[in-house]
């Protein structure tokens, strides 16, 4: 049904440019929303950065200082800033939750008074709508446009992005499941091919994938529920009255450790509204794509199957971040993402720019108000369904372990096409290097820095008349 919903609306049509291009109100989105993001990170109220989430609830009770937990948040995000987030941004000309919302909340936590995160987040979001557009077109000059060679990444990503549900299958129920899962992705994207020939047919693919994880999950949980209902029906009274006692107990300790921490969300529900509108209206400017794949599908103007494919990922984070979230007091800067699909669809479905922004910014709203007084009740739901709640924790897997080798392919692409055997040379070598030190650059994001690097090596070589550009 879902997947129905997507795909019966028709592509808008693709607007390939070179460059960055972005109108004044887009940038102007931008600097605000960055803005808001940076207040936020500021009281801890919401970051990006899964990772750096645990660490928030030491720095709300004033055990660790801003310069610690900035430091911190800096060294667990700074590979995805330079290597993940600018990268994919040069190349598709969209923007990227890497590039606007892991550096804005650590210019938060750093900032001693909100004023001056609001005005160093606003400042980062201006370097990003303004500066990245003159250092794209420098890029391009070069007479080793390593820029353009980026563009190879889409291919590889989109297409094998579509395979996690097959991987998380696999990992969670075996390989059995797994193949028969395959056969059927496999199965969708081929008659998806045929049938709707102008849509994306990794997007019915992955809604095949996804709901077949589920069926599974939910039937493996069900199945363990009546084992344990009829195991209890055996035991006496006592025993009985012994389980629902302990359950209960379970119950109550949960409670106690996440209680405080939502009642600090709900408290502060009018800055999460702010911010879910905010972050909702940079999506529905379409200058902006929530994940690897989705930056391609904005840069071609396919917003319903960009909005599909945000929309199927977040169910991968959801328990995640809500566990994490209730754990530490502080959000996701963009909530469980279902605010990226909205946004990219609504001025696409009214028809009209303006409008759309509007209910954008109220979409937004509502959605993060829903979830914030939604966050206890996912916990508690999540603790009567392990296999649902696990089956996120192998589609997290997934998508990582797919787009990892996603980007090394398009990076080894790239490479080919920008300086021929010599650029492969360098960029695999590179990504070699990284990984025999340990990976000093996080591997997802090794590969398309070999890139950069690489492109700036050929065009050093090419003026010493080492390297002649391939085509010329």
């Amino acid at each position: 049904m879902i997947a129905t919903l997507f795909t019966s609306f028709p592509l808008a049509e693709a607007k390939p440019e070179v460059g960055i291009h972005f109108q004044l109100w887009q940038s102007i989105v931008v600097i605000i929303v960055s803005g808001i993001a940076a207040v936020m990170g500021h009281y801890a109220l919401a970051v990006f950065n899964d990772g750096a989430r645990p660490f928030m609830l030491d720095f709300i009770q004033k055990r660790t200082s801003r310069a610690e937990t900035g430091m911190i948040v800096f060294g667990l995000s700074a590979g995805f800033i330079f290597g993940l987030g600018a990268p994919m941004a040069l190349s598709t000309g969209v923007l990227n939750p890497w590039l606007i919302f892991l550096p804005v909340e650590i210019l938060g936590i750093l900032a001693p008074w909100p004023w001056l995160a609001g005005l160093a987040g606003s400042a980062w979001g201006a370097l990003c709508a303004f500066g990245l557009s003159g250092a794209n077109a420098v890029a391009h000059e070069l007479p080793v446009d390593f820029i353009s060679a980026l563009k190879q990444m889409g291919t590889p990503i989109l297409y094998l992005f579509a395979m996690f549900p097959v991987i998380a299958v696999a990992k969670q129920f075996g390989k059995v499941k797994g193949g028969i899962t395959f056969a059927l992705v496999i199965a969708t994207m081929f008659g998806s091919m045929k049938l709707f020939p102008k849509t994306f047919p990794g997007s019915l693919a992955m809604a095949i994938g996804v709901l077949i994880l589920l069926i599974f999950a939910v039937h493996h949980d069900l199945t363990k529920k009546k084992a344990e209902t009829a195991a209890l029906a055996d035991i006496s009274e006592a025993e009985r009255k012994a389980f629902d006692k302990r359950k209960l107990a379970e119950k109550d300790a949960v409670n106690q450790l996440f209680g405080p921490n939502a009642a600090r969300l709900r408290k502060n529900l009018i800055w999460f509204a702010i911010l879910g509108g905010a972050v909702c209206v940079l999506a529905a400017s379409h200058i902006f794509g929530g994940g690897e794949a989705t930056s391609f599908m904005i840069a071609d103007g396919r917003y319903v199957e960009a909005a599909q494919i945000d929309f199927y990922r977040a169910f991968g984070f959801i328990p995640l971040i809500a566990t994490t979230a209730l754990a530490s007091g502080a959000y996701a800067m963009a909530g469980f993402t279902f605010v990226y699909p909205v946004g990219y669809l609504i001025p696409y479905w009214v028809g009209n720019e303006w409008l759309g922004l509007v209910l954008a910014f109220v979409a937004g709203a509502l959605i993060f108000c829903i979830e914030v007084f939604a966050l206890s009740a996912i916990g508690n739901w999540l603790q009567s369904w392990p296999s649902v709640r696990n089956s996120a924790d192998h589609i997290r897997t997934a998508i990582s372990e797919s787009l990892q080798v996603a980007i090394l392919v398009g990076s080894i692409m790239a490479a080919l096409a920008m300086g021929g055997g010599a650029g492969i040379f360098i960029v695999g070598g590179l990504y070699l290097l990284n990984e025999a030190l340990d990976r000093p650059v996080v591997r997802m994001a090794a590969g398309p820095t070999a890139v950069i690097i690489g492109g700036i090596l050929l065009n050093l070589l090419y003026l010493v008349g080492l390297f002649t550009p391939v085509g010329a």
